[in-house]
């Protein structure tokens, strides 16, 4: 990575040396991609299948998992790894379920009540990335909060593994969490079959979760559509910034960097520092760490396009970052708590020399499903509320309608709509010749 003086950057050099890769979205993409959600739209199961031996090497061997698979899934787990998923299920549960909305009633005015009702959204539909490697965590992420929520079908879709089902893991959490529907195939063809239904598969009204840009196009697709499936967040390349200064470990630095940096390499990595020592120091072992890595090849590559930038002070590394509104956001410093109180866009921030972005991403308690490209300047992480929508509900009384109705009518006559204005003023004259109290 190179070491770049910040403050010695204008505004336009600045960004452009933190621009993220130009989202692929082409024509190209949009008709493939269209093309294959129409051809899961009219054929179907059929489709589906011809689409995983197509693009994932693989015919699935059932398309829907079995009971027994999903039953029997956790035999094929050592008891260590149980362990881990059934902690992180554990921790994630506590967390999400304390972001739970309550019901709300509100008397506005005498005689008036207003009432915020949440609704758990039914049915919703996970989608669990299988490219380079499976993300069970990514199950979890997504199944603990929809189940907290009240979700009560939820469909599960994943791509087939070599021996032609789901992973092995994905499916033990998909049994903990009492997921029935696992859906083996990816790509835009899953997102096709959940969003409009097939023979085997469930329509949904909303799908969640991460995957690549024929996944991320496919859900944009059907979000436009008036009877597709509404999407999450807008996802783009994982990131992150490392906020850090001189009593920062370098080697704690750079694996931080390096953890994004092997996700792949459009993954874009900044470490903001205004620390000279800590930057030469980060830089070297980032040369010697990389080499140890399986992925090293894919991590050298976003570090071509990351940066280490130089900054005046803190303050300065702050406003970078709000600027950046990274996905991720690390701050390695002796005070961290300061910095995050002036912290305004950010996906997930990470505090101190002793909490990974890694923590985050496995078992901390929050999402791991965040906001990318920028997003994050108006756009939360995954949670909870995603999976509810709030209804409002409104009662007056005769009392409560001889408070507001003359000045709603007032406000309906002002803007000219007669029909408005009459359904109060009809019941006012009603109330007025003694009907009701």
């Amino acid at each position: 990575m190179k070491i770049v003086q910040a403050n010695q950057l204008d505004g336009k050099q600045l960004a452009a040396l933190l621009a993220r890769p130009a989202m692929e979205s082409d024509a190209e993409l949009r008709r493939t991609v269209a093309d294959i959600v129409g051809e899961v739209r009219r054929r179907g199961d059929q489709a589906l299948l011809d689409f995983g031996e197509r693009f994932d090497g693989r015919r699935p061997s059932r398309l829907l998992a079995s009971r027994a698979d999903l039953e029997q899934a956790a035999d094929e787990l050592d008891a260590d790894l149980l362990k881990a998923i059934d902690t992180a299920i554990d921790t994630i549960g506590r967390f999400h379920a304390a972001g739970k909305p309550t019901d709300q009633v509100i008397e506005t005015a005498p005689g008036v009540t207003c009432q915020a009702r949440w609704r758990a959204l039914d049915p919703v539909g996970l989608y669990v990335p299988a490219g380079s490697a499976p993300l069970p965590s990514t199950a979890i992420m997504l199944a603990v909060p929809a189940r907290l929520a009240g979700c009560q079908r939820i469909v599960l879709a994943t791509p087939p593994g070599p021996d032609g089902r789901a992973d092995a893991a994905v499916r033990a959490i998909a049994h903990r969490m009492q997921i029935d529907t696992v859906l083996v195939a990816g790509g835009a063809q899953a997102v096709a079959a959940m969003a409009y239904g097939t023979e085997s598969v469930p329509r949904v009204a909303k799908i969640f979760g991460p995957g690549n840009r024929f996944v991320t196009e496919a859900k944009r697709l059907v979000a436009e559509s008036a009877d597709g499936a509404a999407m999450d967040l807008p996802a783009g390349p994982s990131e992150v910034m490392v906020i850090a200064d001189d009593s920062a470990d370098p080697v704690f630095v750079a694996i931080d960097l390096l953890s994004q940096a092997e996700h792949g390499p459009d993954s874009q990595v900044f470490l903001v520092t205004n620390s000279l020592a800590l930057a030469q120091a980060t830089e070297a072992a980032l040369s010697d760490l990389l080499d140890q890595l399986p992925r090293a090849a894919t991590a050298r590559q976003a570090l071509d396009h990351g940066a280490i930038l130089l900054v005046d002070d803190l303050d300065q590394a702050v406003a970078v970052a709000n600027d950046y509104a990274p996905e991720h956001l690390i701050i390695a410093t002796e005070q961290p708590n300061p910095l995050c109180d002036q912290i305004i866009t950010a996906g997930s921030v990470f505090l101190g020399h002793y909490t990974p972005e890694s923590l985050g991403d496995y078992i901390s308690g929050t999402n791991h499903v965040l906001p990318t490209a920028g997003w994050a300047r108006s756009r939360a992480g995954l949670s909870l509320i995603d999976f509810m929508r709030r209804m409002t509900v409104q009662e007056a009384t005769p009392a409560g309608l001889k408070t507001l109705g003359p000045p709603g009518a007032r406000l309906a006559a002002h803007e000219g709509l007669e029909a408005h204005r009459l359904a109060i003023t009809l019941r006012l004259e009603k109330l007025g010749k003694g009907a009701g109290t």
